[in-house]
């Protein structure tokens, strides 16, 4: 059974209360733990936005996100009335001096009460709302503000919010949310290391051939066409989600879990990533666009389409990145992410290097390395990927075969969606799953040089048709290497 561990009462503020992540995610995830009985009546849920809407019509938006991504069953009516109790609403428009004392007023005097303001807003206005809360008062020492990602177009950009950011909060006020960190597989990954006995031993060059670390998305723009064009995938996926994932796959055991200790140890791994620029980026890195394709009858539109304009934004990126340390030096770590890829899937592949030697005759049948697979979107999962003997007489045959661990199936219970933990951790204080500032600058300081090399060298971007695994140069950019891309989930 999951372990509940409520928490004081205190003030969720949402700016950007209307927008689509407080409805398809935020709005959610608080409500969920509400009904898991994690906060009660006495925490209050606040929306900001610009428009002047009453608290009935914030609570009927509320109450339609809650049908929209929650099924049924899992949503009593009384549950929703409930919660939607502690749903209320402020009209400020956050580049004007007037309605921070409307804000004020919601919020009542209660500086003891935790409050955390979520900046569900474009990052733009980051420094903005965070100099307007501290103009009017509300940063108290209890406060604090969760910033999404990403952080900024590159290093000074987000030098410059964070700076503006700092002149109100102090550091360990400042979350920097990263969604991915959140996630049940992810965080068995640092239990798989530092909890056994059996992986930490061999996690490192001398006995891991390769990773790669996939974030792919089966949809196009949905609807963040004008933002993503800004952005493309290496800033909106790779500086944050992927380099995420990356340092704790390869990050040293920290002394402690408490949350610097972590996050040093994640900096030293952003601080030893190889620089990729000029001529490297050419060898190093692929970056792709989506085509239109008419399959079955069915047209998809190809990116231009769906953003109605010709652009050079690059809606995939293949990168094989190295970590210049004693543990990794000479294993690979490829990265890669895109839009309208064949499906949905976010995994980490730890891939073992072969035996050093058979014993076994060839009719035995082909010896394939260990391969250490963790899911984390969709269907949660663990596989290690072993050799064992075919059952039955005749001799022996050696077939690979998964050893799996299905979340859903081994705990029998639903998993929270990573908001719903990282948001309650806001609450808690606890910052083991957010960035610090000095991992963010490191991230784009790796980032920029990239960006700055395709823009230089002119870098070219290969099409790719919707619903396949991208550009044929991202499969070349392993097969140089005699390597290939976990495709098939095999």
């Amino acid at each position: 059974m999951t372990r509940i561990i409520p928490v004081s009462p205190f003030d969720y503020v949402v700016f950007g209360g209307s927008g689509d992540l407080a409805r398809r995610k935020l709005l959610p995830a608080l409500f969920r733990r509400f009904a898991d009985g994690q906060f009660d009546a006495n925490s209050r849920v606040i929306g900001v936005s610009r428009g002047e809407v009453s608290q009935e019509e914030y609570r009927a938006t509320a109450a339609k996100a809650l049908s929209d991504h929650i099924p049924e069953a899992e949503r009593p009516a009384d549950l929703v009335d409930s919660f939607l109790r502690c749903v209320d609403h402020v009209a400020l428009d956050v580049s004007s001096d007037e309605g921070w004392p409307r804000l004020a007023a919601a919020l009542r005097d209660d500086t003891d009460r935790t409050r955390v303001f979520y900046l569900a807003v474009a990052p733009d206005l980051y420094g903005q709302i965070c100099v307007g809360l501290g103009c009017a008062g509300l940063a108290t020492p209890r406060s604090r503000v969760v910033l999404e990602k990403p952080l900024g177009y590159d290093l000074a950009s987000a030098e410059a919010i964070n700076g503006v950011v700092a002149g109100v909060f102090d550091e360990g006020q400042i979350y920097r949310i990263d969604h991915y960190l959140g996630k049940e597989t992810v965080q068995n990954l640092m239990a798989l290391r530092f909890a056994n006995a059996l992986f930490e031993p061999v996690w490192n060059s001398a006995h891991i051939d390769h990773v790669q670390i996939t974030v792919a998305e089966s949809i196009g723009m949905a609807g963040r066409a004008n933002y993503y064009d800004r952005a493309g995938a290496l800033r909106d996926m790779v500086q944050n989600h992927l380099l995420q994932l990356l340092c704790l796959v390869a990050i040293e055991p920290p002394a402690s879990s408490a949350a610097d200790a972590l996050r040093d140890e994640k900096l030293k791994v952003l601080h030893a990533l190889k620089p990729i620029e000029d001529d490297a980026a050419n060898r190093l890195t692929v970056r792709g666009q989506y085509r239109a394709v008419e399959a079955d009858k069915v047209s998809v539109p190809g990116y231009v389409d769906e953003l109605g304009r010709p652009s050079n934004t690059e809606t995939f990126v293949a990168i094989k990145a190295e970590v210049a340390n004693w543990r990794w030096a000479g294993t690979p770590f490829y990265l890669r992410t895109g839009k309208r890829m064949a499906r949905r899937v976010s995994e980490i592949v730890i891939q073992f290097r072969d035996i050093p030697h058979s014993m076994f005759e060839l009719s035995a049948g082909r010896i394939v390395a260990n391969r250490l697979v963790l899911r984390l979107q969709p269907d949660e999962a663990v596989q290690l990927f072993l050799m064992i003997k075919d059952p039955g007489p005749g001799g022996m045959r050696l077939r690979q075969v998964p050893l799996n661990l299905s979340f859903a199936e081994t705990f029998g219970v639903r998993q929270p969606d990573a908001y719903e933990r990282l948001l309650l951790d806001v609450v808690r204080g606890n910052q083991s799953l957010f960035m610090r500032r000095d991992e963010v600058a490191a991230a784009w300081s790796w980032i920029d040089p990239i960006r700055d090399s395709w823009e230089r060298l002119g870098e070219p971007l290969h099409g790719y048709i919707g619903g396949t695994w991208g550009p044929s140069a991202s499969i070349a950019l392993m097969e140089r290497d005699h390597r290939s891309w976990h495709d098939d989930g095999t």
